[in-house]
This record gives structure tokens, sequence and C-alpha cells, in this order.
């Protein structure tokens, strides 16, 4: 008889914490090698910190497996940002269960839609599938974001 797995657990967590902090460098660092500088639009972990911002880390025994933003943009609008599962916890339902929980943070805090800004490289492929399956239609930039051939943008109602 095998023991259960342990629970995926979701939770808010620092954006600065050594671990979280490896996995935002290696997310920064394949931004910056899928993209033209112009069209990198993560943000530096320092940047995850603070008011309007909500970070959560998704981890099973203590080990970290994925981690996802949300950035208020407005009273009723915010942004997903710094989306990323770690490379062995791919295809397991972390990332769905982050952004899932990042939707309910979104409507506890009032807000009415979420968008988010994706690349359009086959590199973001997966990233894209993800958020098509949880809702989200392409749409016009949004906010400071302008026109660009290497970004796909997107949106959904919040509720």
């Amino acid at each position: 008889m095998t023991a259960p797995s342990a629970e995926l657990r979701i939770d808010l967590d620092d954006p600065l914490r050594a671990d979280v902090l490896g996995l935002l460098t290696e997310h920064l660092a394949d931004m910056h090698a899928t993209s033209p500088a112009c069209s990198v639009h993560a943000l530096q972990p320092e940047a995850l910190v603070g008011d309007g911002m909500v970070f959560l880390s998704a981890r099973r025994a203590g080990v970290l497996l994925g981690i996802g933003a949300l950035k208020r943009l407005s009273a009723d609008h915010g942004e997903l940002k710094s989306m990323r599962t770690t490379a062995a916890a791919r295809g397991q339902g972390v990332a769905a269960a982050v952004l899932t929980r990042l939707l309910a943070q979104a409507a506890a805090a009032g807000m009415t839609r979420v968008s988010l800004e994706t690349g359009a490289q086959d590199y973001f492929g997966a990233a894209r599938r993800l958020y098509r399956r949880a809702g989200f239609v392409e749409c016009a930039p949004f906010g400071d974001y302008r026109p660009d051939p290497n970004s796909v943008f997107f949106t959904r109602p919040v509720g």
C-alpha cells in the first residue's frame, strides 16, 4: 500500500524567499532568452512586493512547485504576473490551481476583470492553452501595454 501524496498547498508567500527567488530568476532568464528585451514584461522580484500585489506559491510537502501574482491595476481590474511552475511540476495541474486561487483572490478584492500578457512564441503555447481553458479570451492591449507582435493579451471576467 502506498502512502497518499501530500496535499498541494497554495498560500501567500514572499517573492524574495530564497527558493521563490530562484524560480523567479529562472523565469526572468527564460523570458529574456525567448523574447526580445523590449517585449519582456516580467517583473523583477522586488516589484512583486507591496501594496496592490498578491503573491502566491504552491508547495507540496514544503517543496516549491509553482508561483503566481496578481497586480491591482484599478479598483475593478487586475493583472496576472509571474505565473511559473518548476520543470518537475509541469503537467500536474499546479499552474491551474494557482490560477484558480489568484482568480478567487481577485474576486475577494472586488475585481470584476483580470487580464494578462504572455508571449506569442511557441514557447508560450502551454500558457496560452491554460488561460484559454480557464475562460480567458484574447483582447487588445490594456493598461500601459502597446501592440506588440511578440505579445498576446487575454482577459476574462471574475465571478
